[in-house]
C-alpha cells in the first residue's frame, strides 16, 4: 500500500521541499509514497479568489474562511476518502509518536495548512478535522509543521528510513491556548458565529475570549493548565524559599 500525502496550502510551491531529497526523495521517486499539494485559493468563488476575512468581534489579522476550506477538504477527500484530515494549529493536541505510527500505517493523510490568524472554528466540527500541534511554538504558517509530520510518517514506511527520533516541546509564553476564531459568513451550514462576537461590546468579547481560552486550555492541555495554576497559585513565601 502506498502512503498518499495530500497538502492543502496557499503555498504549494513549498512542497515537496526537503521531502524531495535524501531518503524521502528517493522513496518518492520509487513510489513508496505520493504527494499532491493543492492550492486552497483555487476553491474561492469570487473574482479576487478571496480565502480570508476579518475576525468576528474585531482584532488583528485575518481568518481563513470556512466555506473555502470546506470546498478544498471535500475535493481532497473525494480522492482519498479513507485518509484523516489534520489541521496544523497551535490550538491542537500535540502530535505524538504514537499518532505518527498510526498515520504511517494507514492509507495516507490530508494536511491542512493555515496562515494569518488561523481557521474559522466551524470547519473542525463540520468536516471532522483533527487539530494537531507540532510543538508549543508559533510558526508563520502550517507548512513547516506539515513537512515535519510527513517526514515523521515517511521514515516509518518499511524500507525508507531507520528508527524515528524524538522531539522536544516548549511552553507557550502566555500559558493559554488561543480562543476560537470565526469570520463571515455569519451563518454557514447551520452553524452561526457566537452572538457575543456580533454584539459590538468589546468588554464582553474580551471576557468571552478569556473564558474560552481558559476552558480550552484546561480541557485540551491540562499539562499547560496545571503549570499555569501552579505558578499563579504559589504563595509568595514558597517562591522566596525556592529562590
Amino acid at each position: 500500500m502506498t502512503f498518499a500525502a495530500t497538502v492543502l496550502t496557499l503555498y504549494p510551491e513549498m512542497f515537496p521541499g526537503p521531502l524531495g531529497v535524501s531518503l524521502a526523495g528517493r522513496a518518492l521517486e520509487r513510489g513508496d509514497w505520493t504527494l499532491e499539494a493543492i492550492q486552497i485559493r483555487d476553491f474561492a468563488t469570487d473574482k479576487h479568489r478571496t480565502v480570508d476575512d476579518t475576525p468576528a468581534g474585531g482584532g488583528a489579522g485575518m481568518v481563513l474562511k470556512a466555506d473555502v476550506l470546506a470546498a478544498a477538504i471535500d475535493h481532497a477527500r473525494a480522492a482519498n476518502p479513507s485518509s484523516p484530515v489534520l489541521a496544523m494549529t497551535p490550538r491542537g493536541a500535540p502530535i505524538t509518536q504514537a499518532r505518527i505510527r498510526r498515520l504511517a500505517a494507514g492509507p495516507g493523510a490530508i494536511l491542512l495548512c493555515g496562515r494569518f490568524e488561523g481557521f474559522d472554528e466551524r470547519i473542525f466540527a463540520a468536516r471532522n478535522v483533527e487539530e494537531v500541534s507540532l510543538a508549543d511554538i508559533v510558526l508563520s504558517g502550517g507548512e513547516p509543521a506539515a513537512l515535519a509530520i510527513l517526514d515523521a510518517c515517511i521514515r516509518l514506511i518499511p524500507g525508507v528510513m531507520g528508527a524515528p527520533s524524538s522531539g522536544v516541546e516548549e511552553s507557550f509564553e502566555s500559558g493559554l491556548l488561543e480562543y476560537p476564531q470565526y469570520t463571515r459568513p455569519v451563518e454557514w451550514e447551520g452553524r452561526t458565529i457566537p452572538e457575543v462576537l456580533r454584539s459590538g461590546d468589546h468588554a464582553k468579547i474580551a471576557a468571552w475570549r478569556k473564558q474560552q481560552a481558559e476552558d480550552d486550555t484546561r480541557l485540551r492541555r491540562p499539562d499547560l493548565w496545571e503549570r499555569r495554576c501552579g505558578v499563579r497559585d504559589q504563595p509568595a513565601s514558597d517562591a522566596r524559599r525556592e529562590n
